[in-house]
């Protein structure tokens, strides 16, 4: 049966590894660097403006979010990273809940990690895509803020960061528009195909 990804509700944060949920739905996670349009990109899927607040000042989700769609899986907010203006004592807290989240056995199913077109992958970017083909984490790239280049430009961008990730070929890859939804109806396609494919 089709995801009905209109029917996605707020569930509630964690602000540390022991307040997570536990219901057994499979997860997934959004990562990337404040400020790249996690929050927003949640509300393009559930077309749903009002579902996850969106800060315009980064750094401002500091918990772990959690939103279920159509009681089929959870999509998870994590907390951005590369926040200079962050306190380093807030830094640490929220970059050792991200580091035990992927390390305790959550039934992560898909990782989505953001990155801004406009600009290059960063050093956390690489680790980041290091860390999760180590670890065999599926995950998709996806590329937001498509509207605020040109497509000429987003492809062209795009084949320039891509030989940085140095990811495997079989990694999907997705240049999206949270605010005026291109590619999201491709990204849910792949969403619901992923989930089936991986169905216990």
């Amino acid at each position: 049966m089709a995801i009905q990804f209109r029917n996605t509700s707020y569930v509630g944060a964690a602000a540390d590894i022991d307040s997570v949920p536990d219901n057994g739905l499979p997860e997934i996670v959004l990562s990337g660097k404040s400020n790249v349009g996690k929050s927003s990109l949640i509300n393009a899927i559930a077309d749903n403006k009002k579902l996850a607040r969106v800060s315009g000042e980064p750094g401002k989700t500091r918990m772990v979010l959690y939103f279920n769609v159509d009681n089929r899986f959870f999509l998870v907010d994590l907390p951005g990273y590369g926040y200079a203006k962050a306190p380093h004592s807030i830094k640490d807290k929220y970059n050792s809940l991200v580091d035990r989240y992927f390390a305790v056995g959550r039934p992560i199913s898909l990782v989505l990690h953001l990155i801004d077109i406009r600009h290059r992958p960063s050093d956390l970017d690489l680790q980041m895509i290091s860390y999760m083909q180590s670890r065999q984490l599926p995950f998709y790239i996806v590329f937001n803020k498509a509207d605020k280049v040109s497509s000429s430009v987003a492809r062209q961008k795009i084949e320039e960061y891509l030989p940085e990730m140095n990811i495997d070929s079989s990694v999907r890859v997705f240049c999206v528009s949270a605010n005026n939804k291109k590619g999201t109806d491709d990204l849910r396609i792949a969403l619901g195909e992923h989930l089936e494919s991986n169905a216990v």
